[in-house]
Parts: C-alpha cells; sequence; structure tokens
C-alpha cells in the first residue's frame, strides 16, 4: 500500500516505510526494506520535490521478485500522484476550508 500527499513545492520529497512483522523474520523485513528504499530513490528521479510517500509493506511482499516489488510501487505511485493532480503534485488547488482538494492542510 502505498500514501502520497503533498508538500511545499520548494521541499525535497519524504519517503517512509513501515514493514511490519506479519511480512516475515527480521532478514525477510530488512530484504523488503532495502528493495522499496531502493524503488523510493529511483522514484526521487521524477518525484524529487512536493511530494511525501509512505509505503506499507504487505506480508506478500516478503515472496515478491524485486522487478514485481518495483513494478507495484511504481504503478502504486503512478495512481496516487494522479490523484494529486497529475505528475506535478504542486497543481492541487486550495479550497474554502483551508486545506487543499486532496485534504492536505496549506503552507
Amino acid at each position: 500500500m502505498l500514501y502520497t500527499a503533498s508538500i511545499g513545492a520548494g521541499e525535497p520529497s519524504r519517503i517512509g516505510f513501515i514493514v511490519s512483522k506479519a511480512v516475515g523474520n527480521a532478514v525477510t523485513r530488512n530484504l523488503v526494506k532495502r528493495r522499496l528504499r531502493e524503488a523510493g530513490a529511483l522514484s526521487l528521479h521524477t518525484h524529487g520535490t512536493g511530494l511525501a510517500v509512505v509505503v506499507r509493506a504487505l506480508p506478500a511482499a516478503a515472496s515478491a521478485s524485486w522487478e514485481q516489488l518495483l513494478s507495484d510501487y511504481n504503478a502504486a505511485l503512478a495512481v496516487t500522484t494522479k490523484r494529486l493532480g497529475g505528475s506535478n503534485p504542486r497543481n492541487a488547488s486550495p479550497d474554502r476550508n483551508g486545506t487543499t482538494t486532496e485534504g492536505t492542510p496549506r503552507a
């Protein structure tokens, strides 16, 4: 599962990972974290600023290949950034109650 929110336009993107014990033992969890960290680093080439991303690894991530994990990560990131308003999340328009259309507070 991947969650994305807009942050300030000039802010560098941040990526966080949640890998619970349900994924596997410590060795398996660390392998999944390392793979997700690399997928996140690769995505920073296109989304270097303006995003806060949280990745929650599901138990199936433990048995997924690197190619499958990268493909799933990229697909989930594409879907969530599209929901934010396209590949440039800074285009989020503020509404009347002080938040952007995605629900994140305005800076």
